[in-house]
């Protein structure tokens, strides 16, 4: 039963009254009932009736009370007042931490799994200057741009982050996030919609899209393919009348198609943080030097190799030309900026680090990955 046919049920019966009808197989008279059914309709009330009834309503709430997780009914104490009012409003809503920080100026930060380590940079730098300006950031708690957005607003140590899962909130995925899970969990909310060991079906994430959506103010792309979930999230906010910025990026690079197309549609730009907190309303912030880059200066022959490299992935080979060093001198070069942080390595394209990135779980990719 998936959000909308749920939403319709409890607009027409109570929860209780709404269980015993879909245990008890009894067919739908409501018009709103009958057009979420659809023309799947008797076979969807039959299948409801066999798993209502092997299930126990009360084990379901023991098991809920006795996690760290509460649930409550739009309407009710503790649903977010930001999704009552939404075109698709969450009839249920699961969450950990407090659901009272999503307030004040809100701005979802999305982008592709498989990013490139400058749109993982980006995004962390968005979510942590973000964060020092007040400013609520929400992502879906992907790999990729997701969890850099939000690594980035846990280090501002500010605004708390809100996170919104497509699986229940004992279900991490992926798993690699289970630490950002329990930290975002912590210091802001994670929400969801799916209880309690609810896998992580493919069809539970574009309906998270549109709760991401409806709790922010704007939208921000990092980087996207053509298609995508981060395509889906920006139709739900065109939909809701919500503003979607792009980042500008590589004409060369894959996971920018996307973006860049949002561009050449007149979205407006992303260059830096200044670009958000005007389309926000709320002015411009001091950028000063990041006390968050805690790495050792290069040192002074590997300046012109992390020059040559600038924020543009390059191979070994067109490092060579661009830097003018023969192979031998190249080679130890970027093995000492890979070890000390300012480069990554992947697949055998070298990118440009920006402070703070995890390179343990950010999933990058180079220019001509698929």
């Amino acid at each position: 039963m998936g959000p909308a046919r749920l939403a319709a049920i409890l607009a027409c019966l109570a929860p209780a009254e709404a269980w015993a009808h879909v245990a008890e197989g009894r067919p739908w008279r409501q018009t709103e009932v009958q057009l979420a059914l659809g023309v799947r309709a008797n076979s969807l009330i039959e299948r409801w009736r066999t798993v209502a009834q092997e299930s126990d309503p009360a084990a379901a709430w023991h098991d809920l009370r006795a996690s760290d997780v509460e649930v409550t009914l739009r309407g009710e104490p503790g649903y977010p007042s930001v999704l009552v009012g939404d075109l698709e409003p969450p009839a249920v809503l699961f969450h950990r931490g407090d659901p009272g920080v999503i307030a004040g100026p809100r701005v979802a930060i999305v982008g592709t799994r498989q990013c490139s380590a400058t749109g993982a940079g980006v995004a962390f730098e968005l979510g942590r200057d973000l964060a020092r300006a007040g400013v609520v950031v929400v992502s879906g708690l992907a790999s990729g741009i997701d969890g850099a957005a939000h690594r980035g607003v846990l280090a501002a140590d500010a605004a708390p982050p809100v996170g919104i899962v497509g699986s229940g909130l004992d279900v991490v995925y992926p798993r690699h996030q289970a630490v950002l899970w329990e930290a975002v969990g912590r210091t802001g909310v994670l929400l969801s919609e799916s209880p309690l060991r609810a896998r992580p079906e493919r069809w539970r994430f574009p309906a998270r899209n549109r709760i991401i959506v409806a709790c922010a103010n704007l939208v921000v792309v990092v980087e996207s393919h053509h298609r995508g979930g981060s395509m889906h999230t920006v139709d739900e906010a065109d939909r809701r009348g919500v503003d979607v910025m792009a980042v500008p990026g590589s004409v060369r690079n894959p996971a920018a198609a996307g973006t860049n197309d949002l561009l050449a549609e007149g979205r407006a730009p992303v260059c830096s943080v200044q670009d958000v907190l005007v389309a926000l309303g709320l002015g411009t912030v001091d950028r000063a030097s990041d006390p968050l880059d805690r790495r050792a200066p290069p040192s002074l022959p590997d300046q012109p190799v992390l020059a040559a490299l600038g924020w543009q992935p390059a191979t070994l080979d067109q490092l060579v030309l661009r830097s003018g060093l023969d192979l031998s001198e190249l080679a130890p070069s970027l093995d000492r900026l890979c070890e000390t942080g300012w480069v990554a390595r992947r697949g055998g394209w070298y990118e440009r680090m920006a402070a703070g990135v995890d390179r343990t779980t950010e999933r990058g990719s180079g220019p001509d990955a698929p």
